[in-house]
């Protein structure tokens, strides 16, 4: 990997990571928090359906094929070194459940880490296979996943969904306390967490295209890398935006189509596009690249942290803002947004000023190491090169 192939990879995901919070904002500044997100779909605004849009579930589905390229660098950083594969990446996979587990506990209640967790252990077992067999899982399973959203979108408009009355939002998150959250995460676990069905399959297929991605060359300098990301933003662009924009306005009895299925086209046409215009870039980068890129190196901790400033900002126990700043909605939203991401911006980069990892990637990389510096054997080597890409 050059080191302009690493600074893509790092702005693409701080792109991810920024625009993930674009979509859970929506989430935070509803008074009636997720759980008024699984009471009704409800029936935004114009104007808000036309925000929404811009990030749903589109920069989720970038960040899964990010989370398959660097399966790709950890399987091919294994094979360089000789060691056994899936091996220690199944402990990797379990540190990033637990942690999963921990903020969805504590923080967010439709945290994506641990179905990540879970889609991990499966690509790890088929990563290493003949492009033969990848094809096949990739084709079998992305056809369940389409045809079972199918039905499902079949079943939601043929009972209205989303057109009757909703029901009285709930007061947990303008009134609740903290623990009180907690509790509820807690109690309502497998309605929260009923996402991750959709989550898994859907991953085991954006994994694995963004590690066969990887290995067509969509981040080289060559002319195969350039028409390979030409293909994609034609695909995103000219292809999944229009329809993207038409189930958006369709009604909610197309929700799972406009989050699901469509955005991972739209995904692909963004990685095209900025992989084309970071590769472009000359000079030094600007303050807005600059920041993206530190937020990529620093991902988790800022996936973490952006939900945590927006609970605070948002709900009863914190600033409350969700509950009296309703009338300026759909207005005050993204101005929220576009608070959070700089000050996760700013700090990343003040940050990796002293440090080379943020704060829980090194409490992560801590925890990785641990284990294997234990077992080793007597005047063995512990070290483990976990490769500069992952971060």
């Amino acid at each position: 990997m050059t080191q302009r192939r690493i600074e893509t990879l790092d702005l693409l995901r701080g792109i991810a990571i920024a625009g993930t919070l674009g979509t859970n904002i929506w989430i935070f500044t509803d008074p009636g928090g997720p759980a008024q997100v699984l009471n009704a779909l409800g029936t935004p605004g114009t104007m808000e359906t036309l925000l929404r849009f811009v990030t749903n579930g589109k920069f989720l589905a970038l960040l899964t094929l990010l989370f398959g390229v660097g399966l790709e660098l950890q399987y091919r950083s294994a094979a360089r070194r000789n060691a056994p594969w899936p091996g220690w990446y199944l402990w990797r996979a379990g540190l990033l459940f637990v942690e999963g587990l921990i903020h969805y506990l504590l923080i967010f209640e439709f945290d994506v880490l641990m179905g990540y967790a879970l889609t991990s252990v499966i690509v790890a077992y088929l990563i290493g296979r003949s492009e033969r067999a990848i094809t096949i899982w990739m084709v079998t399973v992305g056809s369940v996943f389409t045809v079972l959203i199918g039905l499902l979108t079949a079943v939601m408009l043929a009972e209205g969904t989303g057109t009757g009355t909703a029901p009285a939002p709930s007061t947990l998150f303008s009134d609740g306390s903290y623990l009180d959250q907690v509790t509820a995460r807690i109690q309502s676990f497998g309605l929260y967490r009923i996402e991750i069905v959709v989550i898994v399959p859907l991953g085991i297929v954006l994994f694995l295209l963004g590690s066969r991605l990887m290995r067509a060359g969509v981040f080289e300098d060559s002319e195969r890398g350039d028409a390979l990301r030409r293909r994609l933003m034609v695909a995103g662009f000219a292809v999944g935006v229009p329809l993207n924009l038409l189930t958006s306005f369709a009604g909610p009895g197309w929700f799972l189509v406009d989050r699901y299925l469509l955005p991972p086209l739209v995904a692909l046409g963004l990685l095209g596009l900025v992989a084309t215009l970071a590769r472009r870039a000359t000079g030094a980068p600007g303050v807005l690249r600059r920041g993206l890129t530190n937020v990529g190196r620093t991902a988790l901790s800022c996936y973490i942290f952006q939900n945590l400033v927006a609970s605070v900002l948002c709900y009863g126990w914190g600033l409350g803002l969700a509950a009296r700043l309703d009338d300026l909605r759909p207005w005050w939203v993204p101005v929220a947004w576009l608070g959070i991401c700089a000050l996760f911006m700013t700090l990343s980069t003040l940050w990796l000023r002293r440090f080379e990892r943020g704060p829980v990637e090194a409490l992560w990389q801590w925890a990785y190491l641990a284990p294997q510096r234990r077992s080793k054997s007597p005047g063995g080597d512990a070290r483990v090169s976990t490769g500069s890409t992952d971060r």
